[in-house]
């Protein structure tokens, strides 16, 4: 008989034990945890639901479940826990569809939730495991947000992949066209090229085969000319005489042409070399003199050729190029000036330059004219009716290109021209 009172204490004091062990856990749980029974009452309400919902414990308790639902999901929800009543089994809720909670001050959240019953003299009551999934709802969310994003960006991408090789085979074809046409047009230029070049050589070789058959007979007439006036004696008639001078004259001007075709057949095939030699200063002053001698029974009446020397150093030169660009010019100046006026040839060194000049009072260039005046055989509106070829001035400037020299002009009309041209001297003694 004593033993029943000390197992009636042990059987007590672990009850006591285990209920506030439970007690413990239910209140202490990092979960919400809400106990309903059968009407779907609440009758407990655990800590972590009071900080969940914001409801304090005692202000729930007797009231439906559905106090922490959204009044839009109360009458459904009512049916649901139902037909859970009446056939209780463990259950997880809010997988695969969104479950939302509501705290007291109205707002909700994203919960889910998981089911689970107990008897009591065989009375259900229900163990509702409430967690927020907050947290994790805005961590999808923004995952599914970034996934739609990224979605967007590759089809962007592709897009733009798309469209740029299209682009790429669009101007590769174009590449293609382009070089095909090139291809062509390189092909029908170096045929065009060969062509001019061949008649360029052609008309070359005419011109100089020209030039040279031309002298003979030339030379020919002059030579009879000369006869001719022998033979008449002092006794020939003036007009005779007259007649002879004409020849001599037409002879000497075709010659002239000629020499100006052969001089651009020789230039145009490289054929022309510079023969650079130190010139004194007495001595290319004796020069100047020389060549404007052989000039006057070309002058007109009354025209004079004067030259104003002020070389007082040696020049470094090629001699024959320079007598044949003085022979151009002077000669230009006579054929385009009046009669009774002088022709000015001036030389002077300065500054390691040679520099000479012609000074005419002609009928002048036209500014018009003047952009042209180098180019093969251009003549000027006002000189149409003069005798020549329009080859002198360009030779000229292929001859101060051999010589890295300039050739400048100033003029206007009926007021002159003076042509001026400078020669390097960087080797002057």
């Amino acid at each position: 008989m004593p033993v029943q009172p000390r197992k009636f204490m042990e059987i007590t004091d672990t009850n006591y034990n285990n209920a506030h062990q439970f007690q413990a856990l239910f209140n202490y749980a990092t979960i919400g945890i809400v106990v309903t029974n059968h009407t779907g009452e609440i009758i407990n309400f655990n800590s972590y639901a009071e900080s969940q919902f914001g409801y304090p414990k005692a202000e729930v308790i007797g009231k439906t479940v559905e106090v922490l639902l959204p009044a839009a999901v109360h009458k459904t929800h009512v049916n649901h826990r139902e037909q859970y009543y009446r056939d209780p089994a463990p259950r997880s809720m809010g997988h695969g569809r969104d479950l939302y909670a509501q705290k007291k001050d109205g707002s909700t959240f994203p919960v889910e939730v998981s089911l689970s019953h107990y008897a009591v003299n065989n009375q259900i009551f229900v163990i509702a495991f409430v967690i927020d999934i907050t947290v994790r709802k805005s961590h999808e969310s923004m995952m599914l947000e970034q996934t739609r994003e990224l979605e967007r960006v590759s089809t962007e991408v592709k897009k733009l992949n798309a469209d740029l090789e299209q682009k790429v085979a669009d101007r590769t074809k174009m590449l293609r066209e382009a070089l095909t046409e090139l291809e062509h047009s390189k092909e029908e230029l170096s045929v065009a090229l060969d062509t001019e070049k061949e008649l360029s050589e052609l008309k070359s070789r005419f011109v100089t085969m020209a030039s040279h058959e031309f002298r003979t007979p030339l030379s020919t007439i002059l030579s009879s000319t000369y006869l001719l006036e022998k033979y008449l004696g002092d006794d020939q008639n003036p007009k005779t005489e007259k007649h002879l001078q004409r020849i001599r004259g037409a002879v000497a001007g075709m010659k002239n042409i000629l020499e100006d075709f052969l001089s651009l057949g020789k230039l145009e095939e490289g054929l022309v070399q510079t023969r650079m030699e130190h010139i004194p200063a007495g001595t290319l002053e004796k020069m100047l003199t020389e060549l404007l001698q052989e000039f006057e029974p070309m002058l007109l009446p009354g025209q004079k050729l004067q030259l104003i020397s002020k070389v007082d150093c040696a020049v470094y030169t090629d001699v024959q190029l320079l007598r044949n660009i003085l022979i151009n010019l002077v000669s230009n100046a006579i054929k385009f000036s009046p009669s009774q006026v002088p022709i000015i040839i001036t030389a002077s060194t300065s500054d390691n330059v040679l520099e000479i000049s012609v000074q005419d009072q002609g009928i002048g260039i036209s500014v018009d004219d003047q952009q042209h005046l180098f180019e093969r055989f251009f003549r000027a509106k006002n000189a149409a009716n003069i005798q020549g070829t329009g080859l002198g001035l360009h030779i000229i400037s292929r001859y101060l290109d051999l010589l890295k020299g300039t050739i400048r002009l100033k003029s206007a009309l009926n007021q002159g021209s003076t042509f001026t041209i400078t020669l390097p001297n960087n080797q002057m003694q």
